[in-house]
């Protein structure tokens, strides 16, 4: 199996070295313990200083104050075909850079489809454009590794063609069914016969809706046109409630980040302690 590695870059003054490595170890982990078994991805994930630090073969996540073009966030191809991502930095950085590591390593090039039947009633068969977080995009469907936000995604069997009560479809398993879309999320398909490019969304509606992106061009990827034509996850998904916090930190063994900090400060003055003393005993 090849091994792919990702770079996290940080060109924000509201991230320290410190906070960034912090970030890609909680990515690193997720991808190597969670999504990396189920979507059969070997990968590292690595913090640099700088994008001048980052060796030639990683694919370069990098976070910004301001993208400044809309639908400019996410991934893209550089002049030689290769992945990068830009992320706009906001308090749920974490989250979102999970979301385009993964998507990233699921298919690199933006134009992986999978075929199967369509949500919306009359198309039959069409091809779904594989992005693996979409659909469970928002944060209160998200789970949290080292007391840090990551996001959910969908597995292999979410474009299974029935649904069975034994199958998970996302790995928090708040997707019951395949191509399901939970509020704040969407999915998107290639329609063969009009040759149009539609999508399921839920932002803001009482229930999702479907909408008619139109004919693509050849310029750029697929994803690249999908993502130019949603709605910001950032606008559209606010961070979420106090409450919703508590919970997946709850689930992760902690109410707060503070208690996380706390725990891994207690652990590195016991740590350094002992370095301490093992140093001194050659000393003498």
């Amino acid at each position: 199996m090849l091994l792919a590695h990702v770079a996290l870059v940080s060109r924000t003054t509201h991230l320290s070295a410190a906070v960034l490595a912090r970030g890609s170890a909680a990515i690193a982990k997720q991808v190597a313990r969670d999504f990396g078994p189920i979507w059969e991805i070997n990968a590292t994930v690595d913090a640099f200083p700088t994008l001048r630090d980052v060796p030639i073969g990683y694919w370069p996540v990098v976070i910004m104050d301001n993208i400044n073009i809309p639908g400019a966030a996410g991934i893209h191809l550089d002049k030689n075909g290769q992945p990068y991502a830009l992320v706009t930095y906001s308090a749920d950085w974490v989250l979102t850079a999970s979301h385009e590591v993964l998507e990233m390593l699921a298919d690199p090039f933006g134009n992986r489809v999978i075929a199967g039947a369509s949500p919306k009633k009359g198309q039959g068969r069409v091809e779904f454009l594989v992005e693996v977080c979409d659909p469970s995009e928002a944060a209160e469907f998200g789970y949290t590794i080292n007391g840090l936000l990551v996001s959910d995604f969908y597995t292999p069997a979410y474009f299974d063609p029935v649904t069975s009560s034994s199958v998970r479809y996302s790995f928090t398993g708040a997707i019951k069914e395949p191509r399901q879309v939970l509020k704040g999320g969407y999915l998107s398909w290639h329609d063969p016969v009009s040759n149009h490019w539609w999508q399921e969304r839920w932002f803001g509606t009482a229930k999702p809706t479907f909408q008619d992106l139109g004919v693509f061009t050849a310029t750029r990827s697929l994803r690249e046109q999908v993502d130019g034509m949603t709605p910001s996850p950032l606008l559209a998904h606010p961070s979420p409630s106090k409450a919703v916090k508590a919970k997946l930190f709850a689930a992760d063994g902690a109410n707060t980040t503070d208690e996380v900090d706390e725990a891994s400060a207690a652990r590195a003055e016991s740590l350094q302690a002992e370095i301490d003393a093992v140093v001194a005993t050659y000393v003498k």
